[in-house]
């Protein structure tokens, strides 16, 4: 039986640090299974050491994310490159992940273009670095900081500070930001999670294992929500805004902060696309 056909909106680069927190790959596993989206490029990011020594976390991240697309199958195969394992420090660097975002942006700045970065900032800044002319040719759509101005606070931010500032301080880029206010909304219980992806066919399954298997310090203790705060760009890529609000400038540089989500929307629309690759 045919679906219903759904337009592209956009083209997409997907930015994230792929060994931390397993919500990351579930965004993933979402963009890719989203008609709404023509994926370019998939690029791996440092860890926070709280996952463990971040040395090697990048390209451990690179793989956990091309074996998770290999078992969704997408209809265009798309790359994964890996940055480095350390954080900005205002030198340029030639790494893999930001001269992938370099060249799609470049190849495909003549529509809209979007990066959307759930993790530390590190390969959008190490890429505006060596190329800042592409800064007006993306939207960047961050998963970080605070609406209060308590960035530090903030997971993704303080995993590397001097790249949020670098990006954000820049006034030629479109930001369109999810901050800890409202990504921490998107949230799920447990019992739904699981059982969803043990049921969600073969991408579901892979990802229960990788929850399953996440290796986090004695101290956390997991409750019976878990946040998927990374698949909060979804409302602005694959699906859409209506049901959301957000807060604007008119100014430059031009940011657009997104104060509410719609949490159900998005959450059944991934299991809806997972079962229907059984």
């Amino acid at each position: 039986m045919n679906m219903i056909a759904v337009e592209p909106r956009c083209r997409l680069i997907l930015d994230n640090d792929w060994a931390g927190d397993p919500d990351g790959l579930l965004g993933l596993a979402h963009h890719a299974l989203s008609p709404g989206n023509e994926l370019v490029a998939v690029t791996s990011s440092l860890t926070n050491p709280m996952f463990g020594p971040p040395e090697g976390m990048a390209k451990v991240g690179a793989n956990f994310a091309e074996d998770l697309l290999s078992v969704l199958k997408p209809d265009e195969p798309v790359s994964v490159h890996a940055g480095p394992d350390a954080p900005f420090d205002g030198q340029a660097r030639e790494t893999a992940a930001a001269r992938a975002i370099i060249s799609a942006v470049k190849a495909h700045g003549h529509t809209q273009v979007v990066l959307v970065c759930a993790g530390p900032l590190t390969n959008v800044a190490d890429a505006l670095l060596l190329q800042p002319d592409i800064a007006s040719m993306f939207t960047l759509v961050w998963v970080g900081g605070s609406a209060r101005g308590d960035d530090e606070e903030e997971y993704n931010y303080f995993t590397d500070a001097a790249a949020a500032r670098f990006v954000l301080d820049n006034h030629q880029l479109a930001v369109w930001q999810f901050p800890s206010e409202t990504y921490r909304r998107m949230v799920i219980s447990v019992a739904e999670l699981d059982y969803s992806l043990r049921n969600g066919g073969p991408g579901g399954v892979w990802l229960w294992e990788r929850f399953n298997r996440l290796e986090v310090p004695d101290f956390v203790k997991f409750g019976p929500l878990w946040c998927l705060g990374d698949s909060a760009p979804l409302i602005v890529t694959a699906l859409d805004d209506i049901t959301c609000t957000y807060e604007e400038t008119s100014a430059v540089p031009y940011r657009r902060i997104y104060t509410s989500v719609d949490t159900r929307l998005i959450i059944s629309d991934f299991f809806a696309r997972l079962n229907m690759q059984k």
